[in-house]
């Protein structure tokens, strides 16, 4: 019989990682398996004492909560979180970036846009700016559907309806409608939107002539406004609604994909259904991607701001300045007060599907999670669906909740999504395609259909670096066009979740 695959992934680890499932008596560098050790979880390396450090990727990732016996299972029963000092070192390893001349630059197909932007689909896209308008937004879109009128536009990728459930019940200003604000003009003005037509009901708290002049909207042929209120109601509305596409669906049709630099690509970097391979295997194969992707001078955007607790003081130090580091701990100390305030702690994170996959506390899932960002310098901190100004490795502030973070991801100008899944998240996100990573072999040969790549089989060989290149090789294609797993499936049309912070009046 072929024996487990363990290891140990820094010299100053005293926790070894279970590849395979370990039955008890197995040895390996000298200890013996005091338990069954489930595969994706963590043995003692030697004796830990009750309080002291347990160490994984060379980091504090928890302590025991009583003494622990070299070969035993290391796991949520005797790993406690406590406070620790952290060495942010702010800006100790920020280096000019080597990045490639333009002539070197590899490139894509995207869609260059009035403005600029360069984008990698062409929907269209129907923005509600309060719950009561959701229903008209989908009915609007089921009837472009149904009608067959997409028939006529073969360029148009889609109608799709991006519904929520605010915009109303809160407070007039504030955090919580400024986020809905930026998040509305984010996607109002996203390379991936051909069109936009925002329905409103007309009496809500978030007003639509207050969006359109903070940020200067004006409506033309690809930004249209209505409210149901105003159109003499429900069938009256998406009435109105339907002879908008057909004046602005021709127009959206005439968008072409030409050649353009990788450097205009906006990458979201995701992970979800984490396991205890993901921080091995599939996060740092797409961090390779992304070192790849800065030195062709593009943009890759980290974010879930409470599964980088435990590992911040790792991208501190490679801030650009001390500006941009300390903006970066500001975020954290928010979420500290922020979870406070609400009755919960930060290391609630891990859900039970990360624990059954070896991940123990928040710390463990922050240090695997963070190895997405690659190794390149911290060019900016941002706030939810603040756009992104800064080419290079930046970092968006966002809870962990995958549509939620993804949502503020794409408002900030993301236009390409990489998710990486142990567990097997069922995920796409209109009007970014999603490409799925898997973790390990046993998830991506189980959900064939639905993961795009297998980084299981960094654990049989293949190398970080060779998978990085053929992750950066697909962003490529699927910036081009090719459909991704979950956009083939017909994911991406209930993915959209602003950030609600406040309380529902």
């Amino acid at each position: 019989m072929k024996a487990p695959r363990i290891i140990r992934l820094h010299e100053s680890d005293n926790v070894l990682v279970a590849m395979d499932a370990v039955g008890v008596g197995t040895k390996h560098a000298g200890v013996t398996a005091a338990d069954p050790i489930p595969q994706g979880h963590k043995m003692a390396a030697r004796a830990i004492g009750d309080g002291e450090a347990v160490v994984k990727y060379g980091q504090v990732i928890g302590h025991a909560a009583g003494p622990i016996a070299p070969g035993a299972h290391v796991h949520v029963h005797n790993v406690e979180m406590r406070d620790f000092e952290r060495d942010y070192r702010i800006a100790e390893a920020a280096a000019p970036e080597s990045i490639l001349p333009e002539a070197e630059r590899r490139t894509f197909n995207g869609f260059r846009r009035a403005s600029g932007k360069v984008g990698t689909r062409n929907y269209f896209g129907i923005l509600t700016s309060v719950n009561c308008s959701a229903s008209v937004a989908r009915f609007i879109a089921d009837a472009a559907q149904r009608s067959g009128l997409l028939e006529d536009f073969p360029n148009v990728d889609g109608v799709v309806p991006f519904v929520h459930g605010t915009g109303c019940g809160m407070a007039g200003d504030g955090e919580e409608y400024e986020i809905l604000e930026r998040t509305q003009w984010g996607y109002a003005s996203h390379p991936n939107l051909a069109g936009v037509l925002l329905v409103g009901l007309g009496c809500e708290v978030f007003q639509i002539p207050r969006l359109k002049e903070r940020y200067g909207l004006e409506e033309n042929d690809h930004f249209r406004t209505m409210t149901i209120q105003g159109s003499g109601g429900t069938r009256k509305a998406v009435e109105a609604g339907l002879a908008m596409l057909r004046e602005m669906l021709p127009v959206a049709n005439e968008a072409r994909r030409e050649t353009v630099p990788a450097s205009e690509l906006v990458l979201a970097l995701q992970c979800g259904g984490s396991d205890g391979y993901s921080g091995i295997t599939a996060n740092p194969a797409l961090g390779a991607a992304v070192d790849r992707l800065v030195r062709n001078g593009g943009t890759a955007v980290l974010s879930e701001t409470p599964e980088i607790y435990g590992a911040e003081h790792l991208l501190t130090r490679r801030a650009e300045s001390r500006a941009v580091g300390e903006k970066l701990l500001e975020r954290i100390s928010w979420w500290k007060d922020y979870v406070a305030r609400n009755g919960g702690e930060m290391n609630n994170n891990p859900t039970p599907g990360n624990k059954a996959g070896g991940l123990t506390t928040i710390l463990e899932k922050s240090l695997g999670a963070t190895a997405k960002g690659g190794t390149t310098t911290l060019r900016g901190v941002y706030k939810y669906a603040e756009p992104i100004d800064r080419r290079g490795f930046v970092f968006m502030d966002s809870p962990g909740y995958d549509p939620c973070s993804v949502t503020g991801q794409v408002a900030s100008g993301a236009t390409i999504i990489a998710f990486t899944t142990g567990r097997g998240s069922a995920f796409g996100y209109k009007p970014a395609p999603s490409i799925k990573l898997a973790t390990n072999s046993e998830i991506y040969a189980r959900m064939s259909e639905d993961m795009d790549i297998n980084c299981g089989d960094i654990l049989d060989g293949v190398t970080v670096e060779q998978k990085g290149e053929e992750i950066f090789e697909t962003v490529l294609r699927v910036a081009s066009g090719e459909r991704s797993k979950s956009e083939a499936l017909g994911y991406g049309d209930n993915e959209f979740v602003p950030w609600k912070i406040d309380a529902v009046m």
